[in-house]
């Protein structure tokens, strides 16, 4: 298309030169976005131009009006227009179609949008600016921020101008349940526009609207030691900077947080040599200074009108060294130039979980590879197995199902093969599979003894060899290993000796191991939770002993096996490299009482 246009020049010289068409084109000025949808021809104004790709379709139509026009013109400048023409045009119809649809309340947002009489709203006084349809956020801008969202795993946004709020629920959607979004909007007309269709939204709820002036908001947020994942910038533009230093010279950006700017290129009048528009001079102004500004980094997309994407840079400049008292080292900069969070990610281990079918194994397995792990699911029943390993395809991990008995050293050396087969390593091993049968001391028989230490001490052992051995091989390896609460104290009214015994025997074993391999590069830890919550603690035999439970729980009441999750990821990470033979309790405070 470059090609094409360099031609240009030559074909104005008889009729008319671009620059007059460019000046002759008019486009108003939009204090919010523009939309990705065409008005239809029903609407009572002319679609004006209101992107750069807008406009420059606007100007190619015009060159080929005049190129028909002019019998001079070869047919191959007139094909080449033509090309020019039919690329630019069908750009954003392609995006459009291309974009996964809206929801429901958006496409009802947008539609009454569209269909509301600004002009009438503001003769009646109850808007103090004239509001074009243009404003609105469209469908592609709307689900670009909703990915942005996502891919940033934002919980809290701030967004700075809503118009009619189809961009602050498009974000919403993208947050998790617990999300929130501050959206600063100066006309309290548009709020009660918008809240009928966010009541009708599950994500509307996620939507706070603060009126006035955006700069009062801003203050109240900063006074109340407010930060945010994402602020959206979408208000006035000669306020851009303003609003941008504010935000940074008060926190209001976490440490990992993004800015996001809309209109950044304003209608091409930002890089334009002869602009005078007062906004695209506004917005010039803006990205020069975010881009000679050492705190953060900048890339501006070319959707629509612009979108700026602004991060602080993890570690401020030499200069800004040298002006502070500031100690350079690895608290500052991070292990390896790595932040804490960094740290505990995954990314390129290999794990594998026994007993990872149900329960804690299956709440442990998810945790490692949300985290960053391969996982093998391992488990006795087969089916169970393979349908966390399922469950983890589902979720874009890594994962295999493995049946073994950890009781049986054939199985466990089979599964230790068959993962160094599939992937080549273990650097985590999750040795969680284990039984607990109840009985008076004095019942207690010889084979329930034996079948609870085959498998909760002699199997967590096997277990800890066979996957040791390949650690200590590769000079690196986490062993995690599944005690329990019972270690420490007697629970009760249940009668569990055989139980209580081979956990104790876990915590011993994860103690010698962890001192013996250290040096090797191998840490081994171990978990001790407390009761968990499962469907068999809430069977009516069980009642009466849940009751006692909770009685002698100072957290009031029992684990959820998501309580577990983020020590078995801290202990697989290198977080924890200088941790080993350590009992991680979590019981709720049980073991104090």
């Amino acid at each position: 298309m470059k090609g094409s246009l360099l031609l240009l020049p030559q074909l104005f010289t008889s009729c008319d030169t671009i620059e007059t068409l460019l000046r002759k084109s008019t486009h108003r000025g939009c204090q919010l976005q523009g939309t990705a949808r065409p008005f239809t021809a029903s609407m009572s104004h002319e679609k004006v131009p209101d992107t750069p790709v807008e406009v420059l379709v606007d100007l190619l139509t015009k060159a080929k009006k005049i190129a028909a026009g002019c019998g001079a013109v070869p047919e191959e400048l007139k094909s080449h227009l033509q090309k020019a023409l039919d690329i630019s045009s069908g750009l954003d119809d392609y995006l459009e179609n291309m974009t996964t649809p809206e929801s429901e309340p958006l496409a009802e947002l947008y539609k009454k949008t569209i269909s509301h009489d600004w002009d009438q709203v503001f003769k009646e006084g109850k808007t103090t600016f004239r509001l074009p349809k243009e404003c609105i956020t469209g469908h592609v801008e709307g689900q670009t921020l909703k990915m942005l969202i996502h891919m940033s795993q934002a919980r809290k946004v701030l967004e700075i101008g809503m118009f009619t709020g189809y961009g602050a629920l498009s974000m919403a959607e993208g947050l998790p349940e617990d999300g929130c979004l501050v959206a600063c909007e100066l006309e309290p007309y548009l709020k009660e526009f918008a809240q009928p269709i966010f009541d009708k939204s599950p994500h509307g709820k996620k939507i706070t609207v603060k009126t006035g002036p955006a700069m009062d908001t801003l203050k109240e947020l900063a006074s109340a030691g407010e930060q945010f994942d994402i602020v959206f910038i979408d208000a006035d533009k000669p306020n851009y900077i303003n609003y941008y230093n504010f935000i940074m010279d008060n926190n209001l950006l976490r440490l990992r947080g993004v800015i996001c700017v809309d209109n950044c290129l304003f209608k091409a009048k930002v890089y334009l040599k002869d602009t005078t528009d007062s906004n695209g001079l506004a917005l010039r102004e803006f990205n020069e200074f975010i881009s000679n500004d050492p705190r953060v980094e900048q890339v501006i997309v070319p959707l629509r009108d612009g979108i700026s994407l602004i991060r602080r840079v993890s570690v401020t400049s030499q200069n800004s060294f040298s002006q502070c008292n500031t100690t350079d080292d690895e608290v500052f900069r991070g292990v390896k130039g790595r932040s804490i969070l960094d740290r505990m990610h995954l990314d390129g281990k290999v794990a594998y979980v026994t007993g990872g079918g149900q329960g804690i194994g299956r709440a442990f397995a998810h945790a490692l590879g949300e985290a960053g792990a391969k996982v093998a699911v391992v488990d006795m029943d087969q089916g169970k197995a393979e349908t966390v390993a399922k469950e983890l395809h589902l979720k874009g991990i890594h994962a295999i199902s493995i049946t073994a008995d950890i009781s049986r050293s054939d199985d466990v050396q089979r599964m230790v093969d068959t993962i160094v087969s599939k992937w080549g390593a273990i650097h985590i091993a999750c040795n969680n599979a284990g039984i607990n049968m109840n009985s008076a001391s004095e019942e207690t028989s010889l084979e329930e003894w034996d079948r609870t230490f085959n498998v909760n001490l002699r199997g967590t052992f096997m277990c800890c060899q066979a996957a040791g051995r390949v650690m200590l091989q590769q000079g690196y390896g986490k062993i995690i290993n599944t005690a329990s609460m019972a270690s420490l104290i007697v629970p009760h009214p249940q009668k569990q000796l055989s139980y209580n015994t081979s956990k104790a025997g876990v915590v011993k074993l994860t103690q010698t191991l962890g001192t013996e391999w250290i040096d090797r590069g191998v840490r081994v830890n171990c978990i001790s939770p407390g009761i968990v919550d499962t469907p068999l603690i809430h069977s009516e035999d069980l009642r009466p002993l849940v009751q006692r439970w909770l009685s002698d729980i100072p957290a009031g009441r029992l684990a959820q096996v998501t309580d577990l999750q983020a020590a078995v990821v801290y202990l697989a990470s290198e977080a924890s490299d200088y941790m080993t033979g350590h009992n991680l309790v979590i019981e709720g405070g049980q073991s104090l009482w």
